[in-house]
């Protein structure tokens, strides 16, 4: 496979702007330029952009299906139902696994976590894992990093009596999975503003609503999203750095 890049050259509007916000942040200009390309091109965004707070995170109710599935996993616990963090076996995936498992434990126990073997079942959701999960007892399965093109997979769990949560951010295909709810914001009907979450990012954010949704002080969450890595970020690393360097915007 062969890529063509599409390089496009700053406008002379963007230039000045450059040129303008450096002068007045006293920054290079080669630093106001790469923040004109992102499109920060006042001095109050960028000093957002470079001293955000967590007040500038999304609602992350404002994702698809985030209700959905903030009330399943509610009702799991209530139902004390055994549930199942599952996710891939890359940085993205285990630090994500990481993120919600040890969160959602402070409060409840019956809980497990399963990172599938990268080469005896491959990438993504998978019939062992699955059977795994039916072995356990598992009612719930939250999915991270992976888990949107598991149509098959997720469709022999629903045989099984188990339900799906997905938290992923890779590109969908036409038909998604029978999942309970799917949080992906790169779904055609997305709603949520920033398109560009990790899988660990997704996840952030569903726990991010159960803690709004349940009452749960903030503070408890972002120490655990100083280990998660984000992906294509705008507003993304400078958040992540400041609160632990720090909790990223998303």
């Amino acid at each position: 496979m062969t890529h063509k890049w599409n390089y496009q050259p700053i406008t002379p509007e963007q230039a000045e702007a450059s040129q303008q916000l450096a002068q007045e942040l006293g920054i290079s200009p080669i630093l106001g330029k790469l923040l004109v390309e992102r499109g920060i091109t006042t001095a109050a965004d960028a000093r957002k952009f470079f001293r955000p707070q967590l007040p500038d995170l999304y609602d992350p109710f404002l994702m698809k299906d985030m209700d959905i599935a903030v009330e399943r996993l509610n009702k799991a616990m209530g139902k004390k139902e055994r549930i199942l963090v599952y996710g891939d076996y890359d940085v993205d995936g285990t630090t994500a696994v990481a993120l919600v498992y040890k969160f959602i434990q402070q409060f409840y126990s019956n809980i497990d976590y399963y990172i599938p073997d990268r080469y005896n079942e491959g990438y993504g959701v998978s019939i062992q894992g699955v059977d795994y999960a039916a072995e356990s007892g598992v009612g719930l399965i939250i999915v991270l990093d992976c888990g949107i093109k598991a149509v098959e997979e997720i469709t022999y769990a629903k045989e099984k009596g188990i339900d799906f949560i997905i938290c992923d951010h890779h590109v969908p295909d036409d038909v998604l999975p029978p999942a309970v709810a799917i949080l992906n914001a790169k779904r055609e009907d997305n709603t949520y503003p920033y398109e560009h979450l990790s899988g660990c990012g997704v996840g952030f954010k569903f726990m991010q609503a159960f803690a709004l949704n349940n009452g749960i002080e903030f503070h408890h969450l972002s120490l655990y999203w100083t280990s998660a890595p984000s992906v294509s970020h705008r507003m993304l690393s400078p958040l992540w750095v400041k609160t632990a360097f720090s909790p990223t915007t998303v």
